[in-house]
């Protein structure tokens, strides 16, 4: 357990040092482009630097000399401080080499990081999220090729775990490779987009789970009634899986998470009889949908900061000593309350299934891909001994080792052992590991937990040990209480539509130039008109024929023109 946490401390750009201070990928003095040393066949860093490299494979990276490492990735609110972070202590001691962190909240990251880009005072590498390497890798170069750079001697545990995916899908439009891929082959995060209902309130009000969409209003209806001041449905606009419309749509059609192109709300999926691309947005279906929760708001059942709060904002709420929430959109519920420090009130929720509509629609969300995707680890040109930099990221790809040492700490017999003796995992077989030190969404600074890169294949999430008859509720369940969540009600409803979330296509910075202020706009559209015709400050009767045609002339068919232009390049 997470004994002795520090008072939180925000991380952000302005509490770190600024990128210009930092020392590059070798020591002050350095010149020249990114991998001005590192192609060479010896193992020294090169003279400017006086860095000596071991052998590749081994440890510390840094045989002789000091070198420091610019690391940019994205801070959560549990991990106190990376500087001082018990896992970065180790890593630095385990590589030889000192890491110096920029950061950025989730809410926050991409717009940072493209601020830094653009700025040309950015740091060596990019660990865990990719900017758009079309723009910043093929065109401008800003993010460096690493093709030359992947070999056994540089990388050779990432080698070892790419040969069981597919790399193809870490190369750009031009045919080059500008990162590392990160492996999160993720049973429940398949289905991620759950509600959860206090069964408490429910037991008091004498109603069972709701499972159809006339049986949630009738829900909501009571518990407005039952509990004055109460908020019957709540979610966020920032967060992971928090957006409770979209949850609440898949009682009426299939709508997509963020695009992983384009990184925008751009409600475009994948039909998979067709093979052809299509908006949801301006569906019947969706409007269907939209008018189903307008009659929820009317009724009051929808908290108005649902379209605005941050997760953050709907974690507090939740943990009011009141208790005002009856359900909440959230892909793991640790996220809205600890189960460690808020026992009580975190096992009064259960998961609930998706609803049945009006016409029988009943859709889990799900993302059907291997887990394995580009954007993992990024090298850019101001980095001077690329070597070094791929060396120190492979420690992550030693699975299972190097994953659990981020996420629970690096301490084995402490954190978390190997093969523990007569334990099965999630999946039933022989665990390969256990943990000790359990989740926290409290702050700590013992470890890096979901930030960073994770490497962690279909076997090793998987293979954690569960005990068969661990409560569910407690800390140390969790894991089965969202495998079990994910396959009982869940997976029955995911192949339940043609639709599918379209995984990421790699345009050409061209391509990409050319609609991606055109995605921003549609997403701004959609999402306005969309919040307005749930609260009723636009007649969706009235008004729809003019929002489609706002969608229309933001450029949605080029976007699928250019979608499907791209698709049909990757899979031919």
């Amino acid at each position: 357990m997470k004994k002795g946490l520090k008072k939180f401390l925000a991380l952000g750009l302005s509490t770190v040092l600024a990128v210009g201070a930092l020392a590059g990928c070798g020591t002050q003095g350095d010149s020249g482009k990114s991998g001005s040393a590192g192609k060479a066949s010896g193992s020294t860093a090169g003279s400017a630097s006086g860095v000596v490299l071991n052998d590749g494979g081994t440890y510390p990276v840094v045989k002789e000399g000091k070198l420091e490492l610019s690391v940019f990735t994205m801070s959560m609110p549990n991990v106190q401080d990376f500087a001082t972070n018990d896992f970065t202590k180790f890593l630095e001691e385990k590589t030889g080499i000192h890491i110096n962190f920029v950061t950025a909240g989730r809410d926050e990251y991409e717009e940072k990081l493209n601020l830094l880009l653009q700025s040309g005072d950015y740091p060596d590498v990019i660990l865990g999220g990719a900017p758009n390497l079309a723009k910043y890798g093929v065109k401008e170069g800003v993010i460096i090729p690493l093709d030359d750079y992947l070999t056994e001697k540089n990388v050779p545990n990432y080698l070892k775990i790419v040969a069981n995916y597919d790399i193809n899908k870490t190369k750009e439009a031009d045919g080059k490779i500008y990162s590392l891929g990160g492996v999160n082959d993720c049973y429940h995060c398949q289905y991620a987009r759950r509600m959860w209902v206090n069964q408490k309130y429910l037991k008091e009000m004498g109603v069972e789970i709701p499972t159809t969409t006339e049986e949630f209003k009738n829900v909501c209806k009571k518990f407005l009634e039952y509990k004055k001041g109460g908020i019957a449905v709540a979610g966020a606009a920032q967060g992971w899986h928090t957006r409770m419309q979209d949850w609440l749509m898949g009682s009426f059609t299939f709508v997509p998470s963020k695009s992983a192109t384009l990184s925008a709300r751009d409600y475009v999926v994948l039909n998979d009889e067709t093979k052809k691309v299509e908006t949801v947005a301006i569906t019947d279906a969706y409007k269907a949908g939209l008018k189903y929760m307008n009659e929820l708001y009317k009724m009051g059942a929808i908290y108005d900061g649902n379209f605005t709060q941050t997760s953050e904002q709907l974690r507090t709420l939740a943990n009011q000593a009141d208790a005002p929430i009856l359900f909440f959109t959230a892909g793991v519920n640790s996220d809205v309350i600890d189960p460690e420090s808020n026992n009580e009130l975190y096992r009064n929720y259960v998961p609930v299934a998706p609803l049945k509509g009006p016409d029988g629609t009943q859709i889990a969300w799900t993302i059907r891909n291997s887990g394995f995707g580009s954007g993992g680890f990024c090298i850019t040109d101001k980095c001077k001994n690329v070597e070094a930099a791929l060396r120190w990221v492979d420690f992550f790809y030693n699975s299972p080792t190097g994953d659990l040492c981020s996420q629970y700490g690096a301490e084995e017999g402490k954190d978390w052992v190997l093969n523990p003796k007569g334990k099965v995992g999630l999946n039933g077989e022989p665990a390969l590991y256990e943990v000790l030190n359990l989740y926290s969404s409290d702050p700590q600074n013992h470890d890096w937990q979901d930030v960073g890169l994770r490497v962690a294949p279909a076997s090793y999430r998987l293979g954690q040990a569960v005990d068969p008859n661990v409560d569910p509720y407690s800390p140390a369940g969790l894991e089965k209480l969202l495998f079990d969540t994910s396959k009982n009600l869940y997976e029955p409803y995911a192949n339940n539509t043609k639709l599918l979330n379209l995984s990421e296509l790699k345009l050409t910075d061209e391509e990409s130039t050319a609609v991606s202020t055109m995605a921003v706009e549609l997403e701004k559209i959609i999402e306005e008109n969309s919040v307005a015709f749930i609260t009723g400050t636009k007649d969706i009767d009235a008004e729809w024929d003019s929002y489609k045609d706002a969608v229309n002339k933001a450029g949605i068919e080029e976007i699928l023109k250019t979608y499907q232009t791209a698709y049909d390049r990757q899979t031919k």
